[in-house]
């Protein structure tokens, strides 16, 4: 039976161009070998010239069907910083309980570069320095490394990857971290197979051809026609990470492509792939390690009892039961949304996975008769998950959600210094999606109402010698708190945190120290210092200096490019004020005060405030910086630089404290 291919894209028409071929190997121009800086990126080390790939599936040599990939691409390499482009990894890929990786064939490279006297000369890879390397029981890498690189050079290799695994017919990345001039992909797809393609990140495709390929593929005397699509972009920027970002693969520019279906060749039946989210719900509460695990209340009974006893409302005992587990389990660093061994054992030995330890809490709650779900997520650094239709492996963590009145909470027992409600920001990333053994599953956002808020009140008097004497006291609030409370834990001791400040801040001498409410995970967490900070006397003469801003001052700023293409996302907003009271000794004025600003964002996005008040011998200067948002569109991005620029630049000034 023949039938067309359909392919669902996520992109503008079809535009009709002329097809994309392969270039031959081995060959570089004059003007290429005389390339010294690529002119639309003039910072790059390196730039791809050239980038080929071809995706179709055919019978292979042992008369099974499979998908062959093949990739060619040659990169000019201009000093040094970008020799790294000349060492390739190769990953295959391993699906069954044996050593049968994907096949790698036709490995070839070589490197053109120009002697000490000018000439152009190649040099070839060698088979025998190409090294298959097993990374697990899923993963290999055929590695190598190009020989003869020096500055100005020119590296190109290809390969071709034989696989027998339909379901991941080879994407193809458009953008990495150097430029591309040009990069075009070829597939060619039976219309027994019917593929979801999508493409990510936010350049434009400018090549995209679309058409039907006669009688194209063969098997076991059936025929059918292939869809050959042509996939072009030219002139690639490089992707550039900064700073408050989830996963890089969510924003790179790529094609990536989801089996729903195909047709069995030989037998003509038709095998759904792509799964609907009922399917997936009757998957999950049926499996072994996850919903078999989440009806196992009884092996929690008896041990909450004297954990809730003398609780009488709902959240209590949900704080009581959530304390309890977060003391009981270590993490043992594995993720994943099932159960590795079972709660018994995670119970028995005090350690567990994500799932082992969620799960247990899940149970308990339910043991008390709160109603508790599982709560399956991608983490920021896996990437987003696909809301069109379930990928199961988009997913690779696990929290309990439990609803008391009409609050959900949102937990997360694996780390012991997490406060009742506060999920870790790995995992404020968009949706989870709530695995109910009751009802269908559903999507929820993932949001926190937490900020990460910190409030300096300093207050100090000048003495004539030129020192600062007086008190710091800090207060971390919600996630700063958190954060405090990992950061000081690090130490073996508060005697070794306080050690630290001291050696981050020369000019600053803490005489006594006072930590409260380090392990109370609900309160914020204060820090009262008696402190003398010496002052810099740069001529001499009793007049000192000071910069308000010694504590916590922004130097550099996050935000470098010129646009950003994707947003801006610390996960929560932000929110830091400083006070600080200074006495001066007798006969001294404020010859320099400090700058006084107030700048906001638009639509109240956040802001950076200063004001002073003197009154006689006092003054009283106060900050405030507030990020308002957790989530910043690209079209706020300049905002948010230049609000950066206003910071850094006024936390420079530094005041004058004069003798009269």
């Amino acid at each position: 039976m023949k039938k067309a291919l359909i392919i669902v894209l996520i992109l503008s028409l079809f535009t009709k161009l002329s097809k994309a071929q392969n270039f031959t190997f081995g060959t570089a121009t004059q003007q290429e070998m005389d390339m010294t800086k690529y002119a639309k990126d003039t910072s790059a080390h390196a730039v791809v010239l050239q980038e080929f790939g071809e995706s179709k599936m055919n019978v292979s040599s042992d008369d099974y069907i499979k998908v062959f990939f093949t990739y060619h691409v040659k990169i000019k390499i201009f000093d040094n910083k970008g020799f790294d482009n000349g060492t390739v990894q190769i990953p295959v890929y391993n699906n069954s309980n044996t050593d049968l990786y994907e096949d790698v064939s036709n490995i070839k490279g070589i490197t053109t570069y120009k002697d000490d006297n000018g000439l152009t000369r190649q040099i070839e890879l060698e088979d025998k320095k190409i090294y298959p390397v097993k990374e697990n029981k899923h993963w290999a890498n055929y590695k190598f490394a190009l020989p003869g690189l020096r500055n100005g050079c020119i590296v190109e290799y290809q390969y071709t990857i034989e696989s027998p695994y339909w379901e991941n017919f080879h994407s193809w990345q458009f953008q990495t971290d150097i430029p591309k001039i040009s990069s075009e992909y070829d597939v060619h797809i039976p219309g027994f197979w019917n593929y979801n393609a999508s493409i990510r990140g936010f350049l434009k495709l400018d090549k995209n051809t679309s058409e039907i390929e006669k009688e194209c593929f063969s098997s076991g005397g059936a025929h059918c026609d292939c869809s050959f699509i042509t996939y072009g972009m030219h002139n690639i920027p490089a992707f550039i990470e900064e700073d408050a970002m989830t996963a890089p693969k969510n924003y790179r520019s790529a094609i990536n492509f989801e089996l729903v279906d195909y047709m069995n060749p030989y037998t003509g039946a038709k095998v759904r792939y792509t799964k609907e989210w009922k399917d997936v719900d009757y998957q999950l509460k049926t499996d072994s390690y996850f919903g078999r695990q989440l009806k196992r209340e009884s092996l929690l009974k008896d041990r909450i009892i004297p954990v809730i006893a003398g609780k009488t409302d709902d959240l209590s005992k949900a704080k009581a039961i959530y304390a309890y587990l977060q003391k009981w389990f270590k993490w043992n660093e594995y993720s994943g949304i099932s159960c590795v061994d079972g709660l018994n054992k995670a119970l028995d030995s005090h350690s567990g996975s994500v799932a082992d330890i969620n799960f247990s809490l899940i149970n308990a709650l339910k043991a008390a008769g709160l109603k508790a779900d599982a709560v399956i997520l991608s983490t920021r650094e896996n990437g987003s998950i696909n809301s069109l239709y379930p990928v199961i492996g988009d997913f690779n963590y696990v929290v309990a959600k439990v609803d008391i009145g009409t609050d959900s909470y949102f937990l997360d027992a694996t780390d012991p210094l997490l406060p009742f409600g506060m999920l870790p920001l790995k995992c404020l990333n968009g949706q989870g999606r709530v695995m109910s053994l009751d009802k269908p599953s559903y999507f929820v956002d993932l949001i926190t109402k937490q900020k990460q808020k910190s409030t300096y009140s300093m207050e100090f008097t000048l003495q004539e010698d030129g020192k600062l004497k007086g008190t710091i006291i800090n207060y971390s609030i919600g996630y700063d708190a958190y954060l405090k409370r990992k950061a000081i834990k690090k130490f073996n001791s508060t005697d070794e945190y306080i050690e630290a400040i001291n050696s981050r801040l020369p000019k600053l001498k803490i005489l006594k120290s006072t930590i409260n409410a380090l392990d109370s995970l609900d309160q914020p967490v204060g820090e009262i210092y008696e402190v003398e900070i010496s002052l810099y006397d740069k001529v001499s003469n009793g007049n000192f200096t000071f910069n308000p801003f010694f504590l916590n001052k922004i130097t550099e700023n996050p935000f470098k490019m010129t646009d950003r293409l994707y947003p801006v996302d610390w996960g929560m907003a932000s929110d830091q004020r400083n006070i600080l009271t200074i006495h001066l000794a007798k006969g001294y004025i404020v010859a320099t005060p400090p700058q006084t600003l107030n700048v906001e964002m638009p639509n109240n996005g956040g802001r950076f405030l200063s004001t002073y008040d003197p009154l006689d011998n006092t003054f009283t200067f106060s900050n405030i910086i507030q990020f308002n948002k957790g989530i910043y569109s690209p079209d706020e991005y300049p905002y948010l630089k230049e609000l950066y620029n206003k910071i850094i630049q006024t936390e420079k000034g530094e005041m004058v404290f004069k003798k009269k």
